[in-house]
Formats: structure tokens, C-alpha cells, sequence
């Protein structure tokens, strides 16, 4: 019976996250309530106060369904301990849009990030969640690059700082316009996740631009 009454539980909490991310996708955070999320599932508020303190924990919870696992995966490229770290930072860049592209879920909460989230004040704690998370993402590609260094796959004087940036703003700005742009148009991210990736590549080994200055 308490078996039972936990997975019972578990799958009330999962049906929450589930409306949630469709009331978020369609209202925005700022505009939408517990008593929507529980009104799209058929539930009463308190059934949502039972699994989660607040909005905030809501959405969060929300986010980090789809952002823990990608954060592991991140983790994988990033140690320095991996020996082909510059082939893990493609196969990972290529499995992170492909997922993007073709999971529901994931195109949806990545929509509601970068496009259903407004940073103004009202959430506090969840803008510096993005930041710090922002942050971490820099950071993990930093270490992949010079590790990638360090195992000779990239250029001695490559100035891995600007390479990080530059790849976190290129693949975030690649979703930020796919997210944006109607569906069926002439921007088929999903065609085109291997070359775009290898254009990165490319140019974190040839750029004279991207060499520290002696």
C-alpha cells in the first residue's frame, strides 16, 4: 500500500511538471498562477502545495527535469581526466541540438527559457538560477577547450576564455532563433546540427583572431 501511495504521488508530481510546462509555454511565467496549472490537470492548488512550496519551486523543478540531465552529460566533456575531449564537445554539441530539435519537452521548457521568462524582478531567486547556470555552462566549456588543449587536439596559444564564449553565445543564439521562428521555414536546424558544430570546430583551430597575443 505505501508502495503504491508513492508511485501514486510520483505520478501526480509528474502530471504537475507536465501541465505546468504547457501554462508556462502558453502564458509566460509572470502571467501564469497555481490555479492555472491545477485547473489544466483537474487538480485542486492544494495538490500542487503538496509536491512543490511555490511557483518558483514549481517552475524550477520544471527547468531542471530537462536541464540536470544535459548539466551530467556537460560534466562527461568537461573532465579532465577524458582523452578525447574535443570529440566529446562534438558528439555532445550535436546530441544537445538534436535533442532540442526532436524531444517535445525539451523544445518546449528551452522555448519557455528563452522566450516565456520574463527577467523583471519578480522571480529573483530564479534569474540568478539562469545566471549561475549560465555561468557553469561557460565554465564547463572553458575546461573542455583546454583540456582539449592540454591533449594537443587545439592550438597551444588558443585563447580558450573567447572560445568559450564565443561557442556558448554561438549555440544559444542558434536556439534562440530556431525557437523564435515559426515552424516549417527555410531554417532547418535539424538538417544542418553537424556542419554547424563543425563550423565551430573549424574555427576554434584556425581563427588567427582566436590566438592569445604574445
Amino acid at each position: 500500500m505505501v508502495r503504491k501511495t508513492k508511485e501514486e504521488a510520483i505520478e501526480t508530481r509528474n502530471q504537475l511538471l507536465e501541465a505546468a510546462e504547457i501554462v508556462f509555454f502558453n502564458k509566460g511565467y509572470s502571467q501564469t498562477t497555481l490555479m492555472d496549472v491545477a485547473k489544466h490537470v483537474g487538480m485542486t492548488r492544494g495538490a500542487i502545495y503538496w509536491h512543490f512550496k511555490n511557483k518558483v519551486d514549481l517552475f524550477e523543478a520544471m527547468v531542471e527535469r530537462v536541464r540536470l540531465p544535459l548539466e551530467m552529460l556537460g560534466e562527461e566533456y568537461a573532465d579532465e581526466n577524458e582523452p578525447d575531449p574535443l570529440g566529446k564537445l562534438r558528439s555532445f554539441s550535436i546530441l544537445f541540438l538534436k535533442e532540442i530539435t526532436q524531444d517535445a519537452r525539451k523544445k518546449r521548457v528551452f522555448s519557455i527559457l528563452f522566450h516565456k521568462f520574463e527577467q523583471n524582478g519578480q522571480a529573483e531567486d530564479l534569474e540568478k538560477r539562469q545566471i549561475m547556470s549560465f555561468i557553469e555552462c561557460t565554465n564547463r566549456i572553458e575546461r573542455s577547450l583546454q583540456n582539449a588543449v592540454n591533449k594537443g587536439q587545439l592550438p597551444k596559444d588558443l585563447d580558450v576564455p573567447q572560445a568559450a564564449i564565443i561557442k556558448h553565445a554561438y549555440f544559444a543564439g542558434l536556439i534562440n532563433n530556431w525557437l523564435f521562428l515559426p515552424e516549417n521555414n527555410s531554417f532547418s536546424l535539424e538538417s544542418m546540427i553537424e556542419s554547424l558544430v563543425d563550423n565551430y570546430i573549424f574555427l576554434i583551430k584556425n581563427s588567427p583572431n582566436l590566438r592569445l597575443k604574445r
